[in-house]
């Protein structure tokens, strides 16, 4: 099974979902992720998200494409999740039409469209989460898309939940009876067998 622009369209629906019904609250004063509000974190996923697309579309051998990429000092949270949104579309695009030998610098190896693809997911889902409970709200990501990106991005993942419970456990969200915390996780960027 592999990662791929489907799931980052799905992953995006099931963002937009949860937080566009929500966008009249004040999110600077909803918790994110770690110190940041949520605004912030939506803020933090945008940028991800196209520094994702930028990498995949340039394919750095060594480095990040220098840019950082926010919000206007104007912005609300509906732009923020625009924002947001528009990332995941875009990486989504660069994804459908970046060859699959296509390689790229990221810190946890040299990732291929696959591996940005589940790293988008992941960045959406789980960031999309954290800002959900801190608005009281929660992201509901199809279980397919999940079980993917466990499998692509966390190989070593074999617990025994459903696949959105296992992902958010697989990246310190949740504590599961018997098995330890994950402080400090990392996913697998580069392709099986390279």
């Amino acid at each position: 099974m592999s990662v791929t622009a489907s799931d980052l369209d799905a992953a995006t629906a099931a963002l937009a979902a949860a937080l566009e019904p929500v966008v009249n609250r004040d999110w600077t004063a909803a918790t994110g992720t770690g110190d940041l509000n949520a605004f912030r974190t939506v803020e933090h996923l945008g940028d991800c998200l196209l520094s994702y697309a930028a990498q995949l579309v340039s394919c750095p051998r060594d480095r990040y494409v220098a840019f950082e990429a926010g919000l206007t000092p104007d912005a609300t949270a509906a732009d923020a999740l625009e924002f947001a949104v528009t990332g995941g579309r875009l990486l989504a695009a660069a994804v459908r039409t970046a060859s699959p030998d296509a390689r790229a610098y990221h810190p946890t190896g040299m990732a291929d469209p696959a591996g940005f693809a589940g790293m988008g997911v992941v960045e959406i889902l789980v960031h999309g989460e954290d800002v959900a409970r801190g608005l009281g709200v929660a992201v509901e990501p199809p279980a397919d898309v999940c079980a993917r990106v466990l499998e692509r991005m966390f190989p070593e993942v074999t617990v025994a939940a459903e696949p959105w419970t296992a992902l958010l456990w697989a990246t310190d969200r949740v504590e599961l009876p018997g098995l330890p915390n994950r402080a400090g996780w990392r996913w697998r960027g580069t392709p099986a067998g390279e």
